[in-house]
């Protein structure tokens, strides 16, 4: 009764979505794991509890087996969904659920724990058998409504963990040393404080051995770090041996592999920006969504906020599909290499443009040729794309675009381009008009149709033709790139706002 009361308060208390405040989802998933009944507990440092139950990292629960699958209930009727990993990287006796705390835009991570497995980042090889002892030992929070360690099996779990986690040959641990290191540190101290040395040594002493619950006791209450204990690392190592899912020599294998595969996607991720699944897919396939306005909308903005939000829990690559200062394929990029020459050149630009000095002319002789070679090269690369952000979807990953292909509307953005010229053979409009006809044929499974008004537009693209930006305006309406969602966000609102509807609609199509 006392933890439903404390929920219940803090859920009104948390309703304005305050930086700091505790995300409201997982205080609904608590609250209806009191009411039936679930043996779990938040198995990590409970110095940490408050900044997860923010929303700010991972819940780790470890949970009954016998209650797997009404928790998995109650987490999906919470609105919580199952998102896979790649199968390289999984385990058996863990599950990964994500939500979406729609009063800040957070996405926050319930990661469940049916066994105690722990080892290195990379690769869980270590079966702690404790499961049934840890959860009947477990503790309510002093002031929050979640289940936690209690001092002695969290002091016990730390030492334990440390051995097994903290090693140099492991690339994750090892990028992140410093920063780890110091929270073990941290959490040792604070335990100390609050836990009695005899009940450590004894619960110790059951769990593992009498000379392993020694060496435990000294670790607690000593002042080595945890990282240089030698002697404990080969203790538990020798006792937690019968418990390995793979003998030594495979899992080094493994873990070099995983290593491998980490280091690949972690270039890919930063550099690449191939579609290739590197961590967590998302559930029952991926998604291509279509950011599309007109220049100064602040596509390329919300673009980058939806990829910091995705990045790091869902496989997301950013696809830009035009020609300006966005990230070019190989093909294009000599192109554009050359084209401030090009502009140097062409003082002045024909009737049809949008940006720069435009006359009244049709378009010369030189214009019209290099205008050809442009509008094939950017032809051939968006259909490369597409197939691209079609297959990366396919494999599972979130693809978000920048200027998607269209020939709904010839004279909008991200439109064929041969048409503004008179004499062109006609296996080269075949060509270029190949390329939007795939767009057509590949469409979006969500666009976000970012709306401004003409004002706006003339003061964040003083180079673009006012004509043109009214046209643009009354042209976008009836845009839809055929695809089955096509939803109109205001980009006149606070760009706070914008970016949470954005995240909203993608979490819905998920």
């Amino acid at each position: 009764m006392r933890q439903t009361n404390v929920l219940r308060e803090l859920i009104q208390t948390n309703r304005s979505g305050a930086e700091n405040s505790l995300t409201p989802i997982l205080l609904s998933v608590l609250h209806d794991f009191h009411l039936k009944k679930v043996a779990y507990c938040y198995w990590k440092s409970s110095n940490n509890i408050g900044s997860v139950l923010a929303g700010h990292s991972d819940l780790d629960l470890l949970v009954a087996k016998a209650d797997q699958h009404r928790c998995e209930i109650i987490l999906l009727e919470n609105g919580l969904k199952l998102f896979p990993t790649m199968p390289c990287r999984d385990h058996p006796a863990l599950l990964s659920f994500l939500g979406y705390d729609d009063l800040t835009g957070r996405l926050v991570h319930v990661h469940l724990h049916f066994r105690l497995v722990v080892g290195e980042r990379l690769l869980k090889n270590y079966h702690l058998p404790w499961e049934e002892v840890i959860l009947a030992r477990a503790i309510l929070h002093p002031t929050l409504p979640v289940m936690i360690l209690d001092p002695p099996s969290e002091a016990i779990l730390l030492s334990v963990r440390s051995c097994l986690e903290l090693r140099l040959q492991d690339p994750v641990a090892l990028r992140h040393w410093r920063a780890t290191t110091r929270k073990f540190a941290r959490d040792r101290r604070t335990l100390r404080a609050r836990v009695d040395r005899v009940a450590v040594h004894d619960l110790a002493a059951t769990l593992l051995n009498e000379h392993i619950a020694n060496a435990i006791v000294d670790v607690v209450y000593g002042d080595k770090p945890l990282e240089d204990q030698r002697s404990l690392r080969r203790q538990v190592e020798a006792f937690l041996a019968p418990y390995r899912t793979y003998n030594m020599v495979e899992a080094h294998m493994r873990a070099a592999w995983r290593a491998i595969l980490w280091i690949a996607g972690g270039i890919n991720k930063q550099f690449l920006h191939l579609p290739r699944p590197w961590g967590r897919r998302a559930p029952g396939g991926g998604a291509v969504v279509a950011i599309v306005g007109l220049d100064g909308s602040g596509k390329s903005t919300i673009v980058a906020a939806i990829m910091d939000w995705l990045k790091p829990e869902i496989d997301a690559v950013p696809m830009y599909f035009g020609t300006g200062d966005g990230r070019p394929s190989l093909l294009l990029l000599p192109f554009k290499k050359v084209l401030p020459l090009v502009s140097r050149v062409l003082r002045t630009r024909p009737k049809g443009s949008s940006h720069g000095n435009v006359s009244n002319r049709s378009p010369g002789i030189l214009y019209s040729v290099l205008l050809t070679v442009w509008a094939v090269a950017v032809a051939l690369e968006k259909k490369s794309k597409l197939l691209a952000a079609r297959r990366g979807a396919d494999r599972g990953l979130i693809v978000l675009t920048d200027r998607y292909p269209q020939s709904e509307l010839p004279s909008f953005n991200d439109g064929p381009l041969l048409g503004r010229l008179t004499r062109v053979p006609r296996w080269l409009r075949r060509l270029e008009a190949s390329a939007y006809a795939l767009a057509r044929r590949l469409p979006p499974d969500l666009v976000i149709k970012l709306q401004i008004t003409a004002p706006t537009a003339e003061a964040r693209e003083p180079a673009m033709e006012p004509s043109v930006i009214h046209e643009r305006i009354d042209a976008l309406r009836y845009l839809d790139f055929g695809a089955k969602r096509v939803v109109t966000v205001s980009a006149e609102a606070p760009l706070a706002e914008v970016i949470l509807r954005a995240k909203s609609e993608i979490w819905d199509l998920l």
